[in-house]
């Protein structure tokens, strides 16, 4: 972060500047909204969330030495405070004013899924051109984003911003601080309904994203999975490229794709610079179409298709995101337990389908689908079925449908479903076993993957 005064912080964010004893610091390199990471000398914001607030825990931020507070009501504490109507807008507000100041080469990635897989793979691109600021973990609503543009400097060579959302206007709000220059959005699925309302709501949503761009600016769009109509009028001044990974159609789109005996894809790459051959990094055919956005996004910013090549083969496996481990001689597992919505699943099936020996698809269920949960994950076992899974294991009220679709075993405890997995993976036999484990955050299918990790490794 730069060094600002308190008093430019105060202008940017439209704030009154209350000035106490305690005030060790005219200038602020640092924020927080966690008390439990204030550095000597940061800006504590105290953020107002449904289930807490924060200006109940400012003395703990000035016990830590914090230089200021930002606060929608000035407290009775021996410290500088900075006091505004709202305490997250004017988080995004500092973000943004902070983010502008660098004026570095922006892009912003939003998706259904898949969009953190695009954002690290543009980073590793990228990274052989210069200096990236990109989202780190999940930090991509309208906490994360304006946190991550708060780490903005003017050394930074490329921005590279993932936006999330699990409601309508939050990506409107998160582009309108990052004011990219290229916009992607990576896909469109069935996925946070209960905010959305529809598929519907989920296009007007992601699409929002566009309307962060300047006339002229670069919006990138996949033709297997966008829009449509619904993005027309905000498309209209924009210049559109579109990838895809079976319409040759597209500006960047796959041809001659191999899935290798590690479950990696490799194929021919074609884009309006030319043709390469591409070898992922990571497993998973879904990966052809990340690689493809990632690859229209980082040439936008300049990156030779070299750069492209070697950015993609040396990617790094994200945690819990298809990160696949050797656990033993005879069982391989593959660590998707991140998050799901049902292209995701869908996609996490046909990747388990290509591995030989047995197959174990664990699944947790998917949140936030509302009245169509059980639908969707009556869609995800019938697509899983015809793959006949040696071992189909599932956790949680709406995946019990998939274990009935596809003959597999359903648990009402992650206790219950681990024993069962130690006790076939104990057997005396040689086979192999290859166990892939997905599910929502809320399903809590990290403790699954942990429990493998600490008993086959």
């Amino acid at each position: 972060m730069i060094d600002v005064s308190l008093e430019q912080i105060c202008s940017a964010v439209g704030g009154e500047l209350i000035e106490a004893g305690k005030s060790n610091h005219s200038v602020i390199n640092a924020v927080s909204t966690d008390t439990r990471t204030v550095e000597e000398g940061a800006l504590f914001v105290a953020i107002v969330g449904e289930r807490f607030d924060a200006h109940d825990f400012c003395h703990q931020a000035v016990e830590a030495n914090a230089s200021a507070l930002l606060v929608e009501r000035k407290l009775d504490l021996n410290i500088t405070q900075i006091v505004v109507e709202d305490t997250k807008l004017a988080l995004g507000q500092l973000s943004a004013w902070i983010h502008e100041q660098c004026n570095v080469p922006t892009m912003a990635i939003t998706g259904s899924c898949g969009k953190t897989t695009v954002k690290e793979m543009v980073a590793s691109i990228l990274q052989q051109r210069g200096k990236v600021l990109f989202t780190a973990g999940n930090f991509n609503n309208d906490i994360g984003v304006p946190l991550t543009l708060l780490r903005s400097e003017p050394s930074d060579n490329y921005t590279v911003i993932e936006l999330g959302a699990n409601h309508i206007g939050e990506i409107a709000y998160t582009t309108q601080l990052v004011k990219p220059q290229v916009a992607l959005v990576n896909n469109v699925a069935a996925a946070h309904l209960e905010g959305f309302g529809s598929i519907d709501g989920v296009k007007q949503a992601k699409g929002e994203i566009f309307q962060g761009l300047a006339t002229g600016d670069t919006a990138i769009v996949n033709l297997e999975s966008n829009g449509g109509d619904f993005w027309c009028e905000v498309l209209a001044d924009k210049t559109v490229l579109t990838f895809s990974e079976n319409d040759n159609t597209a500006d960047y789109f796959a041809k001659n794709l191999r899935i290798n005996e590690l479950g990696e894809a490799c194929f021919d790459m074609q884009t309006p610079q030319g043709a390469m051959p591409v070898e992922l990094g990571i497993i998973g055919q879904h990966n052809v179409a990340n690689a493809l956005a990632a690859t229209a996004l980082s040439i936008q910013f300049g990156a030779t298709l070299d750069e492209v090549k070697n950015g993609l083969a040396n990617l790094i496996s994200v945690k819990g995101r298809v990160e696949v481990q050797q656990l033993s001689q005879n069982i391989k597992l593959i660590d998707d337990s991140y998050n799901a919505s049902v292209p995701a699943m869908k996609a996490a099936a046909k990747l388990l389908s290509s591995f030989k020996g047995q197959r174990w698809l664990i699944l947790g269920n998917m949140a936030e689908l509302g009245d169509e949960s059980l639908a969707l994950h009556r869609q995800v076992g019938e697509y899983a079925a015809p793959f006949a899974f040696e071992h189909v294991l599932t956790y949680g009220n709406d995946t019990k449908v998939i274990s009935e679709i596809c003959h597999g075993t359903h648990f009402d405890t992650h206790q219950a479903m681990i024993a069962h997995i130690e006790q076939h993976l104990c057997l005396p036999e040689n086979a192999s076993h290859t166990l892939l484990v997905k599910g929502a955050n809320s399903a809590g299918m990290s403790k699954i993957a942990a429990a493998l990790q600490e008993n086959f490794s």
